[in-house]
C-alpha cells in the first residue's frame, strides 16, 4: 500500500535522523523473518541480513519501480527523483559512493547526476534567502493533564506488546484496557495493535496503518528508545502492580468523598468503610 509505504519511509527517515545506521531487509517468500528462518533456514536468512540495502539504496529501488528505463523521458525523471534523495545526503563520501554506484548500475553519467544535485542545492538555497525562511521544529500537541510518566510507562507497554512473545501481550491485555491508556495517541495506537492481534494479523508493520505524521513520528521514536529492560517478567510486573496501585488510590479517593456526603445511610457509609479498610491493606501489600 502506498501510504504504509510512505509511513514506513518516514519512520526509516526519523530513525536515521536519530543517528541509527538503517539498513533494509529485502525478503520476498515470507510474511516474517520467522517464516523466512522456518522455510528456508537461518543460513539463507543471514545472508539477506548480509546484503541488506542502506536507506538511500533503498529509496532508489522504490522509485525505479515507478518509472519505465527505456522510455527516454522517464529516464529523465528518474534522474531528477535520484538527484532530490541524493541532495539529502550529507556526508560527501557517503554521495561519492551512492552516485559511483547509481551511475554504473543504471548508466547514467557521474557528471549528470552530480549537475542535477546542484541546481536543486542552488534553487534551494535561493529560494531561503527570497523568502528569508527560517525553519521552525514542529511542535507536536502536548496534552498538558497527562505526566511524563504516565506517557513514558504507556511507551513501554506499546514497546513490550511489539517486541515481545504471545505470553508478555497475554499478560498485559489480561489487565490493562484501551481504557487504561490517558494519552491520546497511545490509546489510537493500542487500539490498532489489539485489533490487528484479535484478527491474525502481524504487527511488526505497525507503521503502516497509520498516516497522520504526529502518530508515526511518536511510535517511530517509542520504537527507539532504550527502556533498559533486564529482566522482562519483573518489568510486567512493576507496571500491572503501578495501575493496579492507580486505581486503588483513585477508588480510595472516591470513597473518601462518598463518605461526606450527609444523605448517605449509616449501612452505606459502613460498606464504604468495610471496603476503605479493604484498599488501604491491599495497597500497603503492594511494593
Amino acid at each position: 500500500m502506498e501510504h504504509g509505504q510512505a509511513a514506513t519511509l518516514r519512520g526509516l527517515e526519523i530513525l536515521k535522523g536519530l543517528g541509527c545506521d538503517v539498513r533494509i531487509l529485502q525478503m520476498e517468500g515470507a510474511k516474517d523473518p520467522d517464516e523466512y528462518v522456518i522455510k528456508y533456514g537461518t543460513g539463507r536468512f543471514n545472508l539477506l541480513i548480509d546484503n541488506a540495502i542502506s536507506l538511500v539504496e533503498f529509496k532508489v529501488k522504490v522509485l525505479k519501480d515507478k518509472f519505465d528505463l527505456e522510455n527516454t523521458n522517464d529516464k529523465i525523471k528518474f534522474l531528477q527523483e535520484i538527484a532530490k534523495i541524493l541532495s539529502m545526503v550529507e556526508s560527501q563520501i557517503e554521495l561519492e559512493i551512492y552516485i559511483d554506484k547509481i551511475a554504473k548500475e543504471y548508466v547514467i553519467s557521474k557528471e549528470a547526476i552530480y549537475s542535477e544535485i546542484k541546481k536543486i542545492k542552488s534553487k534551494d538555497l535561493e529560494k531561503n534567502k527570497e523568502n528569508n525562511v527560517k525553519v521552525k521544529p514542529k511542535m507536536i500537541k502536548k496534552e498538558s493533564n497527562i505526566d511524563e510518566a504516565t506517557k513514558k510507562k504507556e511507551n513501554l507497554i506499546i514497546y513490550l506488546i511489539l517486541n515481545y512473545d504471545k505470553e508478555i501481550t497475554n499478560i498485559i491485555r489480561s489487565n490493562l484496557i484501551e481504557e487504561d491508556f490517558k494519552f491520546e495517541i497511545n490509546k489510537n495506537i493500542i487500539k490498532k495493535i489489539y485489533e490487528l492481534i484479535d484478527t491474525g494479523k502481524s504487527t511488526l508493520n505497525i507503521l503502516d496503518y497509520f498516516e497522520d505524521e504526529e502518530t508515526i513520528n511518536h511510535l517511530t521514536m517509542l520504537m527507539a528508545d532504550d527502556y533498559e529492560i533486564t529482566d522482562v517478567n519483573k518489568c510486567i510486573d512493576d507496571i500491572i502492580n503501578s495501575y493496579n496501585k492507580d486505581r486503588l488510590i483513585n477508588r480510595r479517593n472516591e470513597i473518601l468523598q462518598l463518605i461526606d456526603n450527609e444523605k448517605l445511610t449509616k449501612e452505606e457509609i459502613a460498606t464504604l468503610e468495610t471496603e476503605l479498610s479493604n484498599i488501604i491493606i491491599k495497597l500497603a501489600k503492594i511494593k
